[in-house]
């Protein structure tokens, strides 16, 4: 890792590294880093019921970066911060709990418009079960942060609705708060081989039911115990700096840690409307030297099996988009098309659309979710197949998100990550079978994709 003040991955962990905040995401897409610290507004979904929580009286402040080199953040340029005097005020929040049934992206949607600001962005993490029949557990938690960190092309925006906290940060950034560079983070490989009877039985059972006729492809993953807690900030910084993720994020809500590198953006719309998804499905070994890189890749692109499954995808992802999106504006583009993705290569296209008028990036989000990639087609019965086959997935094959009160939305497929809560902590990677698959096979693809992250997990000390 190359360190400098202006490195967006030293500075975001500087920040989830700090102590500052009890609660924190960051998440990066190509181009913008954002970390998101402390709780203004909060949306919390269990089966049945929202909860939500809004600072009462603030409206949020800013601090337009300089050149980093001389000074990342200049709180010259911040605000009156209106309401906000004294840390009483900070920290009165007002809550409720409101029943919901139907729908959970409405739900969320709903909950997100009572927000009592007229501009806002949240971040959070939707898991698995959010699409359940029956769904068990924590579906989502979303926050609205009390400070938000957005850095692009060299230069830092802070807005928060604390001026203290504001000042602690660009200390952070800028290096001037007596903060010691860390020391680089040790990483403690994690052995991904364990579990390979059990994971080829639940194959060979899904096998058996595909040629049943019961569906046509599902996802079954394994979860592997790390066998010592975990530094998932230093897990984070490490494994960045050897992969190539289409999005990665970092996390800790309400106590529950979670970093990855998604290789699979799920759907991100803009204000505009354009909405967007980017199946991956077919799957090699990368990292293994050019030649052997080289014909693993014609492998994987001359593979009938990875073919057939990366094509259904596709197509499924088009009828998902066709139910949201106005009549002759879903398109496919960049079709099978290899990417790169840290220890593993893909097959991956890009299927977008409008949306209809009156439809919003919520609309596609519950057309699109859980991913096609990650669940299986038809999504019903696979869903189904991975409750009987599976213990519940949670964040793995949910989403990390960021939305907007002006609409725009954008999701990472959560795969490549590791998890962490209770003082215990872990990974889960699957492969997806189809009627021409094999035990063995999709056993080594798992290996494959827990080599994106198992070789730079940090213990904690």
């Amino acid at each position: 890792m190359v360190e400098s003040a202006a490195d967006p991955l030293l500075l975001v962990t500087r920040l989830a590294g700090s102590g500052l905040f009890d609660d924190y995401t960051v998440y990066e897409r190509p181009g913008l880093w954002t970390f998101a610290g402390g709780v203004a507004g909060e949306v919390i979904l269990e089966p049945g019921v929202v909860r939500s929580r809004w600072l009462d009286g603030p409206s949020l402040t800013s601090a337009t970066s300089m050149d980093p080199l001389e000074s990342l953040v200049s709180l010259g340029s911040l605000g009156s911060l209106d309401s906000v005097n004294s840390a009483d005020s900070v920290n009165s929040f007002d809550s409720v709990d409101e029943p919901w049934s139907g729908r959970p992206a409405a739900a969320l949607e709903a909950a997100l418009r009572a927000a009592p600001w007229p501009v806002w962005n949240a971040y959070g993490w939707i898991a698995f079960e959010f699409a359940a029949l029956t769904p068990a557990g924590r579906l989502a938690h979303l926050v609205v942060p009390r400070t938000e960190v957005r850095i692009e092309a060299g230069r830092a925006l802070v807005v928060s609705v604390d001026p203290d906290e504001a000042e602690r940060v660009a200390e952070l950034l800028s290096g001037r708060g007596g903060v010691p560079r860390p020391p680089a983070p040790a990483p403690s490989p994690v052995d991904v081989r364990p579990g390979g009877d059990v994971y080829r039985s639940r194959v060979a059972q899904a096998i058996s039911e595909i040629d049943a006729g019961l569906y046509e492809k599902v996802i079954v993953s394994r979860r592997l115990p790390i066998p010592f807690p975990v530094d998932v900030v230093a897990t984070y910084a490490c494994g960045r700096a050897a992969n190539t993720p289409a999005r990665s994020f970092l996390l800790d809500l309400d106590g529950f840690q979670s970093a990855g590198f998604s290789p699979e953006v799920l759907v991100s719309v803009d204000g505009h409307g354009t909405v967007t998804t980017q199946p991956l499905a077919g799957t090699r070994a990368f990292g293994r030297g050019e030649d052997v890189d080289s014909e693993t890749r014609r492998e994987l692109e001359n593979d009938p099996k990875e073919i057939f499954e990366h094509a259904v995808s596709v197509r499924a992802s088009q009828d998902e988009l066709y139910r949201v999106c106005a009549p002759g504006t879903v398109r496919v583009t960049g079709f099978m098309t290899v990417k790169e993705r840290g220890s593993v290569q893909h097959l991956g296209s890009s299927v977008s659309g409008e949306l209809s008028p009156g439809r919003t990036g919520w609309d596609a989000l519950d057309a699109l979710f859980p991913g096609v990639t990650a669940s299986g087609i038809p999504k019903t019965g696979a869903i189904d197949a991975i409750a009987r086959l599976e213990e519940p997935r949670g964040l793995y094959a949910g989403a990390v998100l960021t939305v907007s009160q002006d609409g725009a939305m954008d999701a990472a497929l959560v795969l490549r990550a590791v998890y962490s809560e209770n003082g215990r902590a872990w990974l889960r990677a699957g492969a997806g079978i189809v009627s021409g698959s094999t035990p063995e096979r999709e056993y080594e693809e798992t290996c494959e994709k827990l080599s994106s992250i198992a070789p730079y997990v940090v213990p904690r000390a």
